[in-house]
């Protein structure tokens, strides 16, 4: 009788284990010639929750290219990316569904507005808790072209696939459902997945999936997969199979990632040891393959070993390749073992990679420095760069969004993050915690805690709130702060040594926390360079006063071996028996800000105009590679043509605040002197104070307010011949306050400025409105208006110097990048600076001394041809209103680096028709470094 029970109770678990089951059931056409895949499918989806369902929801993240307004399309938008709105139609994506049924009865669907890429759909029956819904479905994705997220159909006519069929939303409670932003997070419930793939035999399957049989009929090849309790979507078809396959004692390693021309026996001995440290540090993997490919690498690269060029081998022969293996190796096992929310609680996975990633690295290559070999070349390796570790980089890269406040909390939802974080500043943090957290344990705490909790959560759903859990039970050590503090907000660490007076035999050390939070700080006591004493503080607001034994150390260190990320270094050493901390170091060339030195950098520098010629210089500054709020830069120069001494000086504090809409204030002050004619030297002074405002719930937004306010004194040299006539007063103060609102995006840009100029005998007024828009047939429309007028004006008589310039403004205030300044004939002289009137064309009059009312607009031709045209108003002293007109064909290379005017119609009548018109066309060229680093660096902050 107990037998019998004993069975009948075994069989009936069994089968509610397997009823409860999720599974996918797939048979895939893939036509080459259309980039399609036609697609019939089969989903079981288990309610293990107590809710009744009446609807459910479906990933269909192929959808998510099928239009320019997809939360995909907005988010390339946003970080400038013009590779999707400009695409052809046939290049982008999307699926076309012919039915959705349950249990072979047509169901009601529907794409939610807000997010195309998810599907609505009706039950016909309501899904009880404990069981499952059956949906049959008949679809065909169009596959999109690899350009816009590297996955895709690809110009060697291959597919590399991923998220390209329908999956289930996971419903724990409440629905996890969200669109596609290119971040390689979609979640998916894990399911027992059968794909039958039918496809022409010329190419090569390769997938994670475990493969059943292959058989040929019809010129066609059907290739059978399956997988037990799976998430992961990829599947390559190949003309040429690049992939590699080494069979490790653990799992085997399926790879197209490039070796970097190792023979193969290394790169078997290479992938054997970290498939063991893999199984070591975080448990066995569940499945018998593990598929990086070369697009996960890419997407997710050893940031600075992915900018070496490839005759650049300054690390170890394996080290590059084994550190681009197991960085997606650990990625996409910890994908597939641990099921998370990627988007909610992506730091759990970014942290354990992270961590794990610096382990190895300590393990087997402890001695290899940030910078390899170059460190150890003449000239370089005095560079206090050259002798950092490896593994400080992670600090090192936080830290740099840390100094300027760019930093967000590791909780963040990651669509919410910038670019930086998402890709390098939080992943590194989150890593970079863990270590904090388990030198602060002493103990290996956060080893233990992943293994723990990996073996235990494997293929189950979780959260970052029991991986807590897990950290929490396995120390005795209050470590709430690293929750409530390090996790959950943005707040920064910076401790410094405030006092340290003898006591006996020991030392009473009066410690100050510079910030808000509780986090701890470690305390090194160090004796002829060795480190005699480590010592933990628990975290403290304000000051804490301790005692320690050993009055005879030389000096005393907080952070001595950088484990904890803080913001500044510089305050966290104090000698016992000295005064002075940081001696005064001077190097040539900026480097990495040493806590030790009190660093002064010089550096050879050049500037050129055509006055001045080439000048050589040398620039004395303190900036290092992180940011800093106090710089300064002093930079003279010799004008080998003008033969005289030129250059410029600065000083500036920036006052950082978080949490704010006044986000930074700068104060500065900058001179500089330069020749503005042949032999005529110009000074300026410029004392200055600027407010910068942005949304301080959403560092996303590109929207920013800027409120100036500068007082600059300028000074000419009059030219003792008379040949050269100074226009207006040699010597002049203005003060300016200024007020910009700008929102820039891919799509749709806007700005608004105004400007006031107060001077002993002007003062004018005026503002700048300006609007770009791309629509989804890529044409581009901009319009600007200007309005100027002056309040008074005692210098219109004698001079037009100070007056409103209707295509070339004097820059009289010394603003604009001119080559040649005061040039009226020669290329420099066709330099456009779209400032004031903003006509390309050379109209009279050329000035206004009274008011001045333009509108500047150009629409695309094609690509990037545009019409432009130009009206205004120009009103001087005694005169009547002067209407203006030009229109003509701008080639928008580069949209305000570099562009050309070709003027075709104006007052003049036809330009294009008249006699040297070469001199007529106009050019706008940046030359700045820092204008042009913004062009590369706005996609990422």
């Amino acid at each position: 009788m107990r037998k019998n029970f004993t069975l009948h109770f075994l069989c009936l678990m069994f089968s509610v284990l397997a009823y409860s089951q999720n599974s996918i059931d797939i048979k895939a056409y893939f036509d080459i010639e259309t980039r399609s895949i036609s697609i019939t499918q089969n989903i079981e989806y288990f309610n293990a929750t107590n809710t009744v369902l009446d609807t459910v929801y479906l990933n269909d993240w192929s959808h998510s290219y099928s239009t320019k307004t997809t939360p995909l399309a907005t988010r390339f938008a946003e970080e400038f990316k013009n590779t999707f709105h400009f695409a052809k139609n046939e290049d982008r994506g999307f699926t076309v569904i012919t039915s959705i049924k349950e249990d072979n009865s047509e169901t009601f669907f529907s794409r939610l507005k807000a997010h195309p890429d998810v599907i609505k759909v009706a039950l016909n029956k309501p899904l009880a808790p404990n069981n499952s819904y059956k949906l049959q479905l008949t679809y065909k994705v169009q596959v999109p072209n690899d350009k816009f997220t590297r996955y895709g159909f690809t110009r060697y006519n291959d597919f590399e696939l991923r998220y390209w069929y329908i999956t289930p939303a996971v419903f724990n409670g409440e629905w996890q459902y969200y669109s596609n932003k290119d971040l390689n997070d979609a979640f998916i419930p894990k399911a027992d997945i059968t794909i039958e793939a039918n496809f022409d035999p010329v190419y090569n399957l390769i997938s994670e999936l475990d493969e059943v049989s292959t058989v040929e009929s019809n010129k066609r090849r059907i290739t059978r997969l399956n997988g037990k309790d799976r998430v992961n979507t990829k599947l390559i078809l190949r003309r040429i199979n690049d992939f590699n396959t080494v069979e490790t004692d653990f799992f085997s390693i399926q790879s197209n990632i490039d070796t970097e021309n190792l023979e193969s026996t290394k790169v078997a001995i290479v992938t054997d040891r970290i498939a063991g440290f893999i199984t070591k540090n975080i448990g066995t993997y569940p499945h018998k393959k593990l598929l990086l490919t070369y697009i996960d690498y890419k997407k997710e690269p050893i940031y600075g070993l992915n900018l070496l060029p490839d005759f650049l081998r300054p690390f170890p022969d394996t080290f590059q390749y084994e550190l681009k293996i197991l960085k997606t190796a650990l990625r996409n096992s910890l994908e597939n073992t641990v099921l998370i929310n990627p988007r909610k609680n992506q730091w759990v996975i970014d942290g354990i990679q992270t961590y794990y990633l610096m382990k190895y690295v300590n393990e087997y290559y402890p001695e290899t420095k940030l910078t390899g070999t170059l460190g150890n070349i003449w000239g370089l390796k005095s560079f206090y760069a050259a002798g950092l570790k490896f593994n400080e980089q992670y600090n090192f890269a936080y830290l740099h969004m840390a100094r300027t406040n760019l930093d967000q909390p590791l909780t963040m939802a990651k669509d919410s993050l910038l670019k930086f974080n998402k890709n390098i500043g939080n992943k590194y943090k989150a890593g970079v915690g863990l270590r904090y957290l388990n030198d602060y344990t002493e103990g290996k705490t956060v080893e233990t805690a992943i293994k723990a909790f990996i073996k235990d959560k494997s293929l189950l759903q979780t959260n970052d709130t029991e991986f807590q859990e897990y950290l929490k039970r396995n120390t005795t050590k209050n470590i709430d702060w690293f929750f409530d503090d390090y996790l959950t907000t943005s707040k920064k660490i910076d401790y410094r040594i405030s006092t340290i007076k003898k006591k006996g035999d020991s030392l009473v050390v009066t410690l100050e926390n510079e910030l808000d939070n509780i986090m701890p700080v470690s305390l090194y006591a160090i004796k002829n360079d060795s480190v005699v004493l480590k010592q933990w503080v628990d975290g403290f607001k304000d000051k804490k006063t301790i005692t320690i034994k050993g009055s005879d150390v030389d000096r005393l260190a907080l952070n001595y071996d950088k484990i904890i990320p803080e913001i500044k270094g510089r305050n966290n050493w104090k000698k016992v028996n000295k005064l002075l901390n940081r001696p005064v170091q001077f190097r040539l060339f900026k480097d990495v800000e040493d806590p030790d030195q009190a660093q002064v950098f010089f550096m050879p520098e050049f500037a050129y105009n055509i006055y001045d010629g080439f000048s050589p210089g040398l620039k004395l500054y303190n900036k290092t590679i992180l940011s800093k709020n106090f710089l300064y830069k002093f930079s003279p120069k010799y004008g080998l043509r003008s033969n005289r001494l030129v250059g410029s000086a600065f000083l500036s504090y920036k006052h950082r605040k978080e949490n704010v809409r006044n986000y930074t204030t700068r104060y500065t002050i900058r001179g500089e002197q330069y020749n503005y004619a042949r032999d005529l030297l110009y000074t300026t002074f410029t004392p200055s104070i600027n407010f910068a405002f942005r949304d301080p719930t959403d560092l996303r937004k590109n929207d920013r307010q800027y409120l100036n306010f500068r007082y600059l004194s300028i000074d000419r040299e009059v030219d003792p011949t008379g040949e050269f006539e100074t226009e207006g007063e040699p010597k002049y103060g203005v003060f300016n306050a200024s007020y910009a609102s700008i929102k820039p995006d891919l799509k749709s840009f806007s700005s608004v400025i105004t400007d006031l100029q107060l001077a002993k005998n002007f003062g004018k007024i005026s503002a700048t409105l300006e609007f770009r828009k791309l629509t989804e047939n890529n044409r581009q429309y901009n319009l600007r208006a200007y309005i100027g007028s002056f309040l008074y004006n005692k210098t219109y008589q004698d001079t037009d110097f100070f007056s409103f310039a209707l295509d070339r403004p004097t820059d009289y205030l010394f603003d604009y990048d001119y080559i040649g300044r005061t040039e009226d004939e020669g290329v420099t002289s066709q330099q456009l600076i779209l400032a004031e009137g903003g006509f390309k064309s050379q109209l009279e009059p050329a000035f206004a001394n009274q008011w001045i009312s333009t509108v500047n607009t150009s629409t695309t031709i094609w690509r990037y041809i545009m019409a432009y045209g130009d009206v205004g108003l120009v009103k001087n002293h005694n005169t009547s209103p002067k209407f203006v007109y030009d229109a003509g064909i701008r080639l928008n290379l580069v949209e305000d680096y570099f562009e050309l005017y070709l003027p075709v119609y104006s007052n003049l009548g036809w330009e294009i028709a008249q006699p040297e018109y070469d001199k007529s066309i106009r050019f706008i060229i940046t030359l700045s470094p820092n204008t042009l680093i913004k062009l590369f660096t706005r996609r990422w902050y």
